[in-house]
């Protein structure tokens, strides 16, 4: 790798938060990142009141609509205030807000199971994963159960990255799939200064990433996708050619995973920087 590429990888192209767990999330020009990732960012998650489990898209059998509902954090408090409010848009249309008296109910009924909306705190939870029958994957065709890193709502790290190189060799690979950066939850999508079209960002796990000119990611591995990746939304159609695709060419690889070494405010147009 030269000199030139390790300073400037790329830039920032979207960032995306997703204040309640396996909900649709908001986009952001700009937002402050902390240890536990960027703020606001999977703060709330329903638990299913009768297993104590979080519920979760991993799981579609059992959660089916959770894509059609979507959440924005109403408020940002600073980092070391208790967890922003956040506003939840139903199917239907109709909003609940997480301080709203009754918005347990009102989501138990929209769901048709209840359901308690909560922040995360100390302990850990469990969540379930479904398998598709699909060659490739660890498990098939059945539903294990999973335990989210304590005192978080995060499936396995605080932030998710993609590349646009990614998403371009994917649509290459299987051209009548509908890769967009929606089904895959990333927090930062970078566009690379290079233009390649490839799985650019396997390269960096075990280094560590700049954006901005304070924020330090230590990317710690890929990220292996699941049957979310599949799943309608929106007019984005069910599709399991797109996790298919991802087994065939990158060990169902699609993003890489990071911790945060040192926070502070990242925006669109950042430069990306490799150390």
């Amino acid at each position: 790798m030269s000199n030139e590429t390790q300073s400037n990888l790329g830039s920032v192209v979207c960032l995306w938060r997703y204040p309640v767990k396996s909900m649709m999330g908001e986009e952001l020009n700009a937002t402050d990142v902390t240890e536990h990732g960027l703020l606001g960012d999977r703060a709330y998650a329903l638990v299913d009141s009768a297993d104590g489990k979080a519920a979760t898209a991993k799981n579609p059998r059992k959660w089916p609509r959770l894509f059609d509902f979507r959440a924005t954090c109403i408020a940002l408090a600073p980092a070391a205030a208790p967890v922003p409010p956040v506003r939840i848009t139903l199917p239907d249309g109709t909003t609940v807000t997480s301080d709203q008296g009754d918005r347990n109910q009102i989501l138990s009924q929209a769901l048709n199971r209840e359901v308690t909306l909560r922040a995360a705190q100390r302990g850990a939870v469990n969540a379930e994963e479904y398998w598709p029958d699909m060659e490739g994957l660890d498990h098939r065709d059945t539903v294990t159960d999973f335990t989210l890193p304590e005192g978080t709502f995060f499936d396995v790290a605080m932030v998710h990255l993609l590349t646009t190189a990614t998403l371009d060799r994917l649509r290459e690979l299987y051209p009548q799939g509908r890769f967009e950066v929606r089904r895959f939850r990333p927090n930062i999508v970078v566009q690379l200064a290079s233009g390649e079209k490839g799985f650019a960002e396997n390269a960096w796990v075990g280094h560590t990433l700049a954006i901005g000119t304070a924020v330090r990611l230590n990317i710690t591995g890929p990220c292996g996708r699941c049957v979310m990746t599949t799943l309608a939304q929106g007019d984005l159609a069910r599709d399991p050619g797109i996790l298919r695709t991802a087994a065939q060419h990158n060990h169902v690889n699609i993003g890489v995973y990071a911790a945060v070494l040192r926070g502070g405010t990242i925006r669109r147009g950042d430069s990306i920087r490799l150390e």
